[in-house]
Formats: C-alpha cells, structure tokens, sequence
C-alpha cells in the first residue's frame, strides 16, 4: 500500500524534528481511534464492494480489505501506533505563536442539557 514506508517510532521522530529546529508543543497517540476508523472504512467498503471492484477491480479491492482489516488488527492489539506530534518553528525572539494550553471551551460544541 505504501512502498517504501517506514513505521517510525515517536522518539525517533521527535529526536529528528527537535533536530530539525522544531520545538514539540504536543504528541498524542491515537492508536484506538484509528483502530475505529479502520473499522468505519472496512464496514463502508464492504458496504459498497460491487462499487469499489466496478472502480478499481477485483483484486485491487481485496487488497485495500486485507490491509485495512490487517492494520485495525494491529492497532486493536497494539502491534502498530499512530501518533500526532505538533512542532513549531519559533520566531526570532523565542515565541511560537501558540496559546499557552489550549481552548477546549471556545472549540467544543455546547453540550445540550
């Protein structure tokens, strides 16, 4: 699905982006939710099979199965992970330009009662 990539480890690439000048303001493993994602693709894909292979053709469309159920596997038995990492380069005084922590109240959406 992706030649030549490579699953590199957080500390690898947060060693390498620190290296690179960029400050890490944050990193999250979201391993479960991709877990759920895979799961939503693999349901929609099944869902609409006889559209995928009309598109793509048979065999193209059994590997994209294997290899989303193959990868929710590995997320769900925490074989693979994926993890988000936010970098910021800083300005000439020192400042990255980002809120000291973060809104949640101004970006969530109001909760009906």
């Amino acid at each position: 699905m992706f030649p030549d990539g490579e699953l590199e480890g957080p500390g690898y690439l947060v060693s390498r982006m620190n290296d690179a000048g960029f400050e890490i303001r944050h990193e999250e493993n979201l391993r479960e939710h991709y877990a759920l994602t895979l799961a939503g693709w693999c349901a929609n894909l099944d869902a609409h099979w006889d559209e995928a292979v009309a598109e793509v053709g048979a065999g193209t469309a059994r590997v994209w199965r294997l290899y989303m159920a193959g990868s929710r596997l590995g997320f769900e038995r925490n074989v693979v992970a994926l993890h988000q990492i936010l970098g910021v380069k800083l300005d000439a005084a020192g400042r990255s330009g980002m809120p000291l922590r973060p809104d949640w109240e101004r970006s969530a959406a109001p909760i009906a009662g």
